[in-house]
């Protein structure tokens, strides 16, 4: 009698699973809205990471803002700046108002919890002789986002 429901289920469970599916994938489609669109980056004040060197009114600069550019012309997609600081930009980060968060941010990040950090792309020597792994913050589960952003952020000759 078990081999009369079990069989059945089986059959429906390996043709799901054989249904299109991409992976990673993003649920709220990060990765499809940004590419030929707007990317959406908070950006905190942390030189020489990050600088607002005219306020909130100027564009940004530093080593990230570079990266994320050619990020950002590597998908096709226009950049809207938002500057702030970590924790207000990492609020808008989780209620999907931005889709990066930058400002020379570390694994040690006490915002793993709430964000997805990207892979280390670069290491640095802190003020205190200690190593800095340095990341990126993207919203949590937007995977396929994370994936391209890592990659091209491992594609990229920086000093470690």
């Amino acid at each position: 009698m078990t081999s009369k429901f079990v069989l059945p289920a089986l059959a429906v469970l390996l043709t799901a699973g054989g249904c299109s599916a991409t992976i990673p994938t993003d649920p709220d489609g990060t990765l499809d809205r940004v590419s030929g669109g707007t990317l959406r980056v908070g950006v905190s004040p942390n030189p020489p990471w990050t600088d607002l060197p005219g306020g909130t009114e100027g564009d940004p600069a530093g080593t990230e803002v570079e990266l994320v550019e050619r990020f950002a012309e590597s998908v096709d997609a226009e950049i809207v700046w938002v500057p702030g600081g970590e924790e207000d930009l990492i609020g808008q980060l989780e209620h999907d108002e931005l889709d990066l968060v930058i400002g020379g941010l570390t694994a040690k990040s006490p915002w793993s919890s709430k964000v997805a950090l990207t892979y280390r792309y670069t290491a640095t020597t802190g003020p205190r002789g200690e190593k800095e792994l340095h990341v990126m913050a993207a919203p949590m589960g937007e995977n396929a986002f994370l994936a391209e952003l890592e990659r091209f952020l491992l594609d990229q000759e920086l000093p470690a």
